[in-house]
């Protein structure tokens, strides 16, 4: 086992929950547990897509799975599975459980920054500074604070 893949036991838990291949070209489908490795290599180190190692085969075949698995809810199985082993065994604290939301990155907008408009201008929404007018901080904080917090 490699570093960032899944070792047997850990397979185990989730091959049960992955779609059958089914190839449509008349090749063989790609082998689902090299698909969840590359995609958990990627999610693991924060690398593009385009990085992936060569053991994983082309990038937009581990890609497309990704693409697919997500929008399928396999992944929302998958944790929904572990959750309630997890959970049986008592291993599992619900009013502690959440997820660790340190690798995902915020975009620009998201910090204040001018959003494009479909003119090509840029605009941003007023509400930022008359939020942090509300909210006793200076006008350009880059806190957003809705209207109903401020109720």
């Amino acid at each position: 086992m490699k570093r960032h893949e899944l070792s047997d036991e850990q397979w185990a838990c989730v091959a049960t929950l992955l779609p059958k291949r089914k190839a449509k070209t008349g090749r063989p489908g790609s082998d689902p547990r090299l698909m969840l490795n590359a995609i958990v290599w990627i999610l693991r180190t924060g690398a593009p897509w385009r990085d992936l190692p060569e053991r994983f085969g082309p990038w937009q075949t581990a890609y497309d799975h990704f693409s697919k698995w997500r929008r399928d809810g396999v992944f929302e199985r998958i944790l929904e599975a572990l959750q309630i082993r997890l959970d049986r065994a008592g291993r599992i604290d619900w009013d502690l459980w959440c997820v660790d939301g340190t690798q995902i990155r915020a975009s620009r907008a998201a910090a204040g920054a001018d959003k494009k408009v479909s003119n090509g201008t840029r605009a941003n929404r007023a509400t930022t500074r008359w939020a942090a007018a509300e909210a006793g901080l200076d006008p350009n904080s880059i806190w957003l604070l809705t209207a109903a917090e401020l109720r």
